[in-house]
């Protein structure tokens, strides 16, 4: 499987010890539907383009800036773009979905675009790994099934459950809060494997809380999981697993080897 690790170009000289395969995180869209880009390392060349819409303005002329991702794409020959969307969806982003696609598959390169923005011929689903119910080899054929080829969304699962919980909606920690609760709590930790994640209990405040969280070895499973289904590309930010690069990148280069 392939990993590509999304990186700002900050990071890049630290995550260049694991790999050099990254989606660079350094690209935004700004006003009069234009490209906008954040200093990049001049040998920034080959994997994914990053773009996210954080902030961003309405995209009136999608065409301009689909062409623009392209030009870039072929300057710092990038193989493909990666669309980092985390704004509901909008008309004027799925204009620009619908048409960025057919440019880059043209080019022989890959977009990759959230779920909700499923819909577009060449376009690759991105599917988020971090899944609170139900089984994850399911989810994975089930999206297989629907989307045909995709692509893992790895994001680190670290939630905080008040139980009961009717509405299944838990609260996000950070791993500082984490690692808090286990050194304070020192509870016994079990693993799922329906959800491929791991999970343990304890109280507070009158309460019963559940965590569930990944880590090295859950998120390992998630790609072992997702590569036998034939998924065959995945997609790690690099703030979200910087401490688990080391482990999870070994496991890698172990099933490289001959």
């Amino acid at each position: 499987m392939q990993l590509y690790l999304a990186v700002s170009p900050q990071e890049v000289r630290d995550a260049s010890r694991y790999t050099r395969v990254f989606a660079h995180a350094a690209y935004r869209i700004g006003p009069e539907s234009t490209l906008l880009r954040r200093d990049l390392l001049l040998d920034s060349r080959g994997g994914l383009l990053c773009v996210s819409d954080f902030d961003a303005p309405v995209i009136a002329d999608p065409e301009k800036l689909a062409a623009a991702v392209l030009r870039e794409c072929s300057r710092r020959s990038y193989t493909g773009a990666v669309l980092d969307f985390e704004a509901p969806p909008s008309a004027d982003r799925a204009a620009f979905v619908g048409a960025l696609a057919p440019l880059l598959s043209g080019s022989r390169r890959m977009l990759l675009i959230p779920e909700r923005y499923a819909g577009p011929a060449h376009a690759t689903v991105l599917i988020n790994t971090a899944i609170s119910g139900g089984n994850f080899r399911s989810r994975v054929q089930e999206a297989q099934n629907r989307y045909g080829q995709i692509v893992l969304d790895v994001q680190r699962l670290i939630m905080d459950f008040t139980l009961p919980s009717p509405s299944g909606e838990g609260r996000p920690l950070q791993l500082a809060q984490l690692q808090a609760i286990t050194q304070a709590q020192r509870p016994a930790v079990f693993f799922s494997p329906d959800l491929c994640a791991r999970y343990f209990t304890y109280p507070a405040a009158g309460s019963t809380h559940f965590i569930l969280f990944d880590d090295a070895e859950t998120i390992s499973q998630k790609l072992r999981t997702g590569s036998a289904l034939g998924v065959r590309t995945a997609l790690l930010m690099y703030p979200e697993v910087s401490d688990l690069l080391e482990k999870l990148y070994a496991v890698s280069k172990q099933k490289k080897a001959p």
